[in-house]
């Protein structure tokens, strides 16, 4: 039996790389996270529109990134969307693209339940009030909907974070990428890749940590 002997000596010399892929992931999530929350918003409405020729399209966009992996999202929209519709975008704009894409559709089920909890007193008081349809989603709908919806978003971000990795199929350097670059220089996979599955797990976990604690002030506050 053949043993094994740790090599942290690869992690020290790329360390900047990794590092570098790690921005990049960074970079991936927070705009993706971004669009998405936004977007996702904008998707529940059009999802709850008592018209089936908006309804029903978002209904379909919804499921169909729901219902998909997200790395054959990916690989389909680097490869067919320039085909098909003659976008050439870099990767990194496709790698948004794709990601942000598949967040939205995750976003809008949240935001479609939080919407489902506001009270129908709520909705009469902006009538009573004379609130146009604009004012009562910009100023109360979307504000009570994001505030309980918050807790699914994190989640999602954090599994945004993870989804990222699998933009390195497409050649993008981001934190997996790197990681795969130096196991293959150095042939040391399993120093490289335990020290990319802490780095991951580094960053999801203040996120998840504070999911718990705003869950927990939800339920504090419901009570």
């Amino acid at each position: 039996m053949t043993s094994f002997s740790w090599n942290m000596h690869v992690i020290i010399t790329g360390w900047p790389q990794l590092m570098s892929g790690l921005l990049m992931t960074l970079q991936l999530t927070l705009i993706s996270a971004a669009i998405g929350i936004v977007a996702g918003f904008l998707l529940s409405l059009i999802a709850m529109s008592r018209f089936r020729v908006l309804r029903w399209p978002a209904v379909v966009f919804i499921e169909l990134f729901r219902c998909t992996p997200a790395l054959v999202q990916i690989v389909w929209i680097f490869y067919c969307v320039p085909i098909f519709i003659h976008v050439y975008w870099n990767p990194f704009a496709m790698a948004v693209l794709a990601l942000s894409l598949n967040v939205t559709a995750f976003n809008a089920e949240a935001y479609r339940a939080a919407i489902q909890t506001i009270p129908s007193s709520h909705h009469d008081a902006c009538v009573a009030l004379g609130l146009s349809p604009f004012k009562k989603t910009v100023y109360v709908v979307f504000p009570q909907a994001f505030m309980m919806a918050i807790p699914v978003l994190l989640t999602n971000t954090i599994g945004l974070l993870q989804q990222t990795s699998l933009v390195a199929i497409v050649a993008i350097a981001d934190l997996m990428y790197q990681g795969k670059s130096l196991a293959t220089e150095f042939y040391r996979p399993i120093e490289v890749y335990t020290t990319v599955a802490l780095i991951y797990f580094a960053v999801s976990l203040p996120l998840s940590q504070l999911v718990g604690m705003y869950e927990k002030r939800l339920h504090r506050m419901s009570q």
